[in-house]
């Protein structure tokens, strides 16, 4: 089996939520601790990616093999991930520690993707709502939306096509997107309903329930 290894990106601020919501309380562990437990079940090893101000402290995170500082942006961030991932790695999976409820068998399904073939996998959910394109405030077009995902993460990638799609430091909501730009193939593997990302306060009280079941699910 090929040697894989994650990047969970836990660089951000929060400022929508509030302040750093990784590092929030979430069915007795912290945010982030959910995320790093998952991937380590699947993966080698992970590297964290934290705010450079907490780098110093020993207690982020359990489970890190290794730790980098984060960047300006969410792909600038991947980059300083990805940096300490060792060369001869052959898969590489990235991951917001903000989806704290990922499953390890769904970082098991996006890496088995990449190891039949595809350069890169996403997990994506069907769309129930209508989708428009709009400019201003006129509805231009309407889009099939059985062409249509919502993608999350964890996303696996060959390593190698991963680093040659970060060249030149380009940017893009998800790292997906950067090998769509370079003409690579990334297929899609079912997402997880309960694989919800935090964005307010409110998302922490709706996980919370889950928190008994996320925990067996990392003891199979």
């Amino acid at each position: 089996m090929a040697s894989a290894w994650a990047v969970v990106v836990a660089g951000g601020e929060g400022r929508r939520f509030g302040g750093p919501k990784q590092f929030e309380p979430l069915g007795g562990r912290r945010v982030l601790d959910w995320a790093v437990a998952a991937a380590r079940a699947v993966v080698d090893d992970v590297v964290v990616v934290l705010p450079p101000h907490v780098l110093a402290d020993p207690s982020y995170p359990p489970g890190a093999t290794r730790v980098a500082a984060g960047g300006a942006t969410r792909a600038a961030s991947v980059r300083a991930g990805l940096a300490l991932v060792p060369e001869d790695v052959e898969v590489v999976l990235v991951h917001d520690a903000a989806r704290p409820f990922a499953s390890p068998a769904l970082f098991q399904a996006v890496l088995e993707a990449v190891h039949a073939g595809a350069d890169g996998a996403v997990p994506g959910m069907p769309l129930a709502d209508t989708v428009k394109r709009v400019q201003g405030a006129d509805v231009v077009a309407t889009l099939p939306r059985d062409e249509l995902v919502a993608v999350q993460t964890p996303q696996a990638f060959r390593a190698a096509v991963l680093r040659r799609a970060h060249r030149g430091a380009p940017e893009a909501t998800d790292d997906a997107g950067l090998l769509e730009a370079i003409g690579a193939r990334v297929v899609v593997v079912p997402g997880e309903p309960r694989n919800l990302k935090i964005t307010g306060a409110e998302d922490l009280g709706r996980l919370e329930s889950w928190a008994a079941e996320a925990a067996a699910s990392l003891q199979r």
